[in-house]
């Protein structure tokens, strides 16, 4: 009851002209991202950044988390129609849906795309809604020391899931780690890796980190693999609305990848690339007609992803607001975002900010909505921004980047740093290293570090203390088979596969 009485009034905040049209301009904006290949929420939230030093908190969190639904939603459009996913959530999507594009069914899997998505994002929501203050009464019960070791294991599953390996995983997470470290020692006083440069004492501000890798980085390594000439977008024929044999064959599909999607991406490093792959999986071998599959495209395969991705999608906010935990590119960015205003995402959040996370998920009812009215009837306007020519797309960004990172301090150390960032967000994409572990280093570090020393303090430099606490030796124990696990799986898989192929060589 306590839960329904805070939504309300988490509606009565969102509800005001001001939200809603902050709302509104998310979802829009969102949506265009999500059509545009090779763009995505983490570098358009990224780019957005500065707006934290002049916008109210409410109003950014509702604009930034109406970007990422927006976001979920546009990249199928790009999926079905120019079968270039808008973002790597939506790969499944291409799989089916620009078959059915390609067999004058576009207007049918844009349809199931978009209703799934609302289905799904609507059932995530409802997710965060109940099981938000349920996490936060556990997490309370976290020490300094469970706190360390719950930061340990995101650290270890972070790294080993985002990226192609969890060596590049992890060198990211120390390279993020040691530019959270620059700056004056909060305890000692002491200034570390600050290289006798003065505006380097209070540290490297996190939105230039963020604008530097995600929107200056990933924009030139986009503009560099641009290539030459233009996609083939197929023509939109056909009606929008959905026959009655697709709306059986959907809404299943639909209520499955929900399913899928929240706890998996509510999961640590969960993301939404494993639930949207998963649901293909269980839709193609449930599907009464697989031979749709590969062929002239089956709805199943698109209404299960694209339900999962938004499930998931809702599923990152959970660990986030309720412990502080990014589990997506997306949501380190968010984190962010939190840190210039002075806000600690975590366990005292929902007690310390009730008008800002009662807004922000209310404001997600709201958004799914606005969605569901965006996607569908505009659709046509969708397909046109994908002729934006690319150049002064990019050209834009960079200018965007530069202007709002030199107005965050009017330093000119602030503008060599995000080029320097930039370049380096450029090689790490190029040489497939991954950005968030960055970001989730550089946020987390400084805060690993001192619950480690709060830990150490109380018990009097016993480092035991980590595993004689149940709930703080499991968390670790987690982390190391979160690094361990999938190395020594794919060591078993490999003799396996060596042993069944030793008898027909005799």
């Amino acid at each position: 009851m306590e839960t329904l009485s805070q939504l309300a009034n988490g509606f009565a905040i969102a509800l005001t002209p001001a939200h809603l049209l902050w709302c509104l301009v998310g979802t829009t904006l969102g949506t265009a991202i999500g059509v545009l290949p090779g763009l995505g929420p983490a570098l358009t939230i990224a780019l957005l950044l500065p707006i934290t030093f002049k916008v109210e908190p409410t109003a950014a969190f509702i604009l930034f988390a109406g970007i990422y639904y927006g976001a979920m939603y546009g990249g199928s459009t790009t999926s079905i129609l120019l079968n270039t996913p808008g973002e790597s959530a939506t790969i499944v999507t291409a799989l089916e849906g620009n078959r059915m594009a390609r067999s004058g069914r576009a207007g049918a899997a844009l349809a199931t795309s978009a209703i799934g998505s609302f289905v799904a994002g609507t059932i995530g929501t409802i997710g965060i809604t109940f099981l938000a203050p349920v996490v936060v009464s556990f997490a309370l019960k976290f020490g300094p020391a469970e706190y360390f070791s719950l930061m340990v294991m995101a650290f270890a599953t972070v790294s080993a899931v985002l990226g192609s390996s969890a060596v590049r995983g992890l060198t990211s997470l120390f390279f993020g780690f040691y530019l959270g470290m620059i700056g004056v020692d909060l305890q000692t006083g002491q200034a570390r890796f600050t290289l006798g440069i003065p505006e380097l004492l209070d540290g490297v501000n996190v939105i230039v980190v963020a604008v530097g890798l995600f929107a200056v980085g990933e924009t030139l390594y986009v503009a560099a693999r641009r290539h030459a000439g233009k996609d083939e977008i197929v023509p939109l024929r056909g009606s929008l609305y959905m026959t009655r044999e697709e709306w059986s064959r959907s809404w299943k599909p639909w209520l499955r990848g929900a399913a899928l999607g929240f706890p998996i991406g509510a999961l640590p490093a969960g993301g939404a690339e494993i639930p949207t792959f998963l649901s293909y999986w269980i839709e193609k071998r449930l599907s009464k007609k697989p031979e749709e599959f590969g062929t002239v495209g089956a709805i199943e395969g698109v209404a299960g992803p694209e339900a999962a991705n938004n499930a998931s999608a809702a599923g990152v906010l959970v660990p986030m607001l309720t412990l502080g935990l990014p589990t997506s590119a997306t949501a380190a960015i968010m984190l962010s975002a939190f840190q210039s205003y002075g806000i600690n995402p975590g366990p005292l959040l929902l007690q310390n900010q009730p008008a800002l996370v009662w807004g922000l998920i209310a404001s997600l009812y709201i958004a799914n909505i606005m969605l569901l009215v965006l996607n569908l009837p505009m659709v046509g306007i969708w397909v046109r921004v994908l002729k934006i020519p690319a150049p002064l797309l990019y050209a834009g960004i960079l200018v965007f980047a530069t202007i709002g990172t030199y107005g965050i301090s009017n330093s000119p150390v602030d503008l060599i740093l995000l080029y320097l960032l930039g370049a380096v967000g450029f090689l790490m994409r190029r040489f497939d290293f991954p950005t968030a572990p960055v970001i989730i280093g550089m946020i987390l570090g400084p805060l690993a570090e001192q619950n480690f020393r709060q830990a150490m303090t109380i018990s009097d430099g016993d480092w035991t203390v980590f595993f004689r606490q149940p709930l703080s030796a499991t968390l670790l124990a987690l982390a190391v088979v979160g690094l361990v696990g999938p190395r020594l799986y794919a060591l078993y898989a490999a003799r396996r596969l060596r042993d069944a192929a030793q008898p027909g060589e005799a």
